[in-house]
């Protein structure tokens, strides 16, 4: 399950998988060119529009989401036959999985043996359940699992085991040599999988919200309503996986029975041909999106320089036919709602809340132990080399992957729940909104440390003694959690965002066979002719604006039911505490109004760093 041998397709089958994935890009990329569109018009009125209340209270982290650099011994399951082999992993800081033969070639700078994206990946630490995978994978009527070389190989314990599986790719059997190291492997893996999942979601750009808008439309014209995880990865990686989806019930129909293993060695001989089409359809769909960059600019530039002139005519346009649309749909759309949509939105949206809420209160106690100890160390110690450790770590907290765990998991334990809530309306992407969830509380530890660190550089000052260091850094941790208490907007979006994802594309599809047959009668009142505004886009707004009418009410009650600390409404600062704002203004000039005398100059009873120590 290693080395990758030579791919067992023949040129025939290479031939028309490239053929398959042209026919992809050609029914795709009209639909991507008309969100692109679509996206620049909706970026340019939110920059004309009201600006939404401020709910955002941190300052916005400048790091980059990253996973920490792993390294390693482990062993690897590979060659012909299948052998335990001793191999040295590392894990990239952007999720890519390298391994070596020895640790001297990876410090001499040698290229690794394989190297692998964890994009899609699942880990398994139970060789027991790995093994109830993999007989599922293909099941085999004669139920005996002894006489197979790899079987054997499989059923032979291994104690630290970690197991890489993935819907179409090959699969990864490794082992570690204790406990410590495999739960070490386990965290920095799933963050490597998770880091590469989110990558578009995570995106601000016109391109990276037009191209997942345009992945559901493309699919729901061809009948998929409903989001699953298909929309983890890369553009290439995504668009790889919808295929990859339509491939399999005919790559099963057609190939597997005429393989002539048995029992788990029939189930490696199916994630190897898996694997081999998986990577010629990522290399077709890799070379499309390639080979369209150019044009994509090139109308990126064009769309912002056509539709920014003509925008309030253009949204204007767009309100009136919404308005005529509203009035068609109302009626059926109101039904949809009460009969479908009401009786569990309730449900969905007090699970989220409560996820939401537990994995936040995890990171607001994360956050309070490490600025506590950053002042605890103020009075204790007079190492300025100590101190700056310090401040490393706890600003190297929200990449910390042990330390961050104890929030993630929070967000799992709620991944059944919300997978029976969700799976009637066609929601199966419970493992998008697991990361969505992570990848929040990792955004708002990371806003919350960078707020810290800024305003304890801004106001800690060498004028200060050690004690009113100390004080002054326990406020400014006091101003930041008060802050980090008060920053809705991004709990916000994050309830509103996948309450859609959730509820709306399972809208859509009951409203399909009587709504959506009338839009044709509309086409003629957009006469400006732009690729922003067209009939199926407007309908969607038209429903997407009434179930955020009915997610705004829900929202509404369930928070005032509860304690949640998120809010709808406009959070104001909380005040600076004016005896510490005293404090810094007198440090600042060189004195301490707390000190008898109030003009005589304090000296520091321990050597604080000089400014920059604390800056992020």
């Amino acid at each position: 399950m290693g080395g990758r041998p030579s791919s067992p397709l023949d040129k025939r089958q290479q031939k028309q998988l490239r053929g398959q994935v042209d026919t992809l890009l050609r029914n795709f990329l009209p639909c991507y060119r008309g969100q692109l569109a679509a996206s620049v018009l909706w970026q340019i009125s939110q920059e004309l529009g009201p600006q939404e209340p401020a709910g955002c209270q941190l300052l916005h982290s400048k790091k980059l989401p990253r996973v920490r650099e792993h390294r390693g011994p482990l062993t690897l399951l590979q060659g012909h036959p299948p052998q335990w082999q001793p191999i040295f992993c590392v894990l990239r800081g952007d999720g890519r999985l390298e391994w070596f033969s020895h640790r001297e070639e990876y410090e001499n700078g040698d290229h690794p043996l394989e190297s692998t994206p964890l994009t899609g990946y699942t880990v398994l630490t139970s060789q027991s359940e790995y093994l109830r995978l993999l007989d599922a994978l293909c099941p085999d009527s004669s139920g005996d699992h002894t006489q197979e070389e790899p079987d054997l190989l499989l059923e032979t314990p291994v104690q630290f085991p970690l197991f890489l599986q993935h819907p179409f790719r090959r699969h990864l059997c490794l082992s570690a040599a204790t406990g410590k190291m495999q739960q070490a492997w386990s965290l920095a893996l799933q963050g490597g999988i998770r880091l590469r999942g989110t990558v578009l979601r995570r995106s601000q750009a016109p391109a990276a919200r037009a191209f997942l808008d345009a992945i559901r439309l493309y699919r729901q014209q061809r009948g998929h309503f409903g989001d699953d995880d298909a929309t983890l990865g890369s553009d290439a990686e995504v668009l790889t996986a919808v295929l990859m989806r339509q491939l399999l019930p005919e790559l099963r129909s057609q190939t597997l029975p005429g393989l002539r293993e048995s029992g788990r060695a029939r189930a490696w001989s199916w994630t190897k041909l898996l694997d081999a089409v998986h990577a010629a359809v990522l290399a077709g769909a890799s070379a499309g999106l390639r080979a369209f960059q150019p044009e994509k600019d090139e109308l990126l530039v064009a769309l912002e320089r056509t539709i920014r002139p003509d925008v309030e005519q253009m949204l204007q346009l767009q309100a009136r036919v919404a308005g005529r649309l509203q009035a068609e749909v109302q009626g059926p759309l109101e039904s949809c709602l009460h009969r479908k949509v009401d009786m569990q939105l309730p449900r969905v949206t007090q699970t989220l809340l409560s996820t939401l809420e537990a994995e936040l209160t995890v990171v607001q106690t994360l956050l309070t132990q490490g600025m506590d100890r950053l002042s605890r160390h103020l009075r204790r110690s007079s190492s300025g080399a100590r101190l700056r450790k310090e401040v490393y770590s706890f600003g190297e907290m929200p990449w910390d992957p042990e330390l961050m765990q104890t929030c993630y998991h929070e967000a799992e334990q709620s991944r059944g729940r919300l997978g029976q809530l969700t799976a009637p309306f066609g929601f199966f992407g419970t493992q998008s909104l697991v990361f969505g969830a992570q990848d929040l509380a990792q955004q708002l530890m990371a806003d919350a440390v960078a707020t810290f660190l800024q305003l304890a550089d801004q106001y800690l000052t060498t004028a200060l003694d050690c004690d009113q260091a100390a004080q002054q850094l326990e406020k400014v941790g006091g101003r930041v959690l008060k802050k980090f208490r008060s920053d809705s907007l991004a709990r916000r979006k994050f309830i509103h965002g996948w309450l859609l994802c959730i509820f709306l594309p399972f809208v859509l599809s009951q409203l399909e066979p009587s709504c959506k047959a009338e839009l044709p009668e509309f086409e003629g009142v957009l006469a400006m002719g732009s690729p922003a505004l067209t009939i199926e886009g407007i309908y969607e707004d038209v429903v997407r604006g009434v179930l955020l009418q009915r997610i705004n009410q829900e929202l509404k009650k369930a928070l005032g039911a509860s304690n949640v600390s998120c809010t709808l409404d406009d959070c104001s600062e909380a005040p600076w505490d004016q005896a510490g704002a005293d404090v810094v203004t007198e440090a600042q000039r060189g004195t301490c109004s707390k000190q008898p005398g109030s003009g005589t100059k304090v000296q520091p009873l321990c050597p604080l760093p000089p400014p920059g120590t604390f800056q992020s």
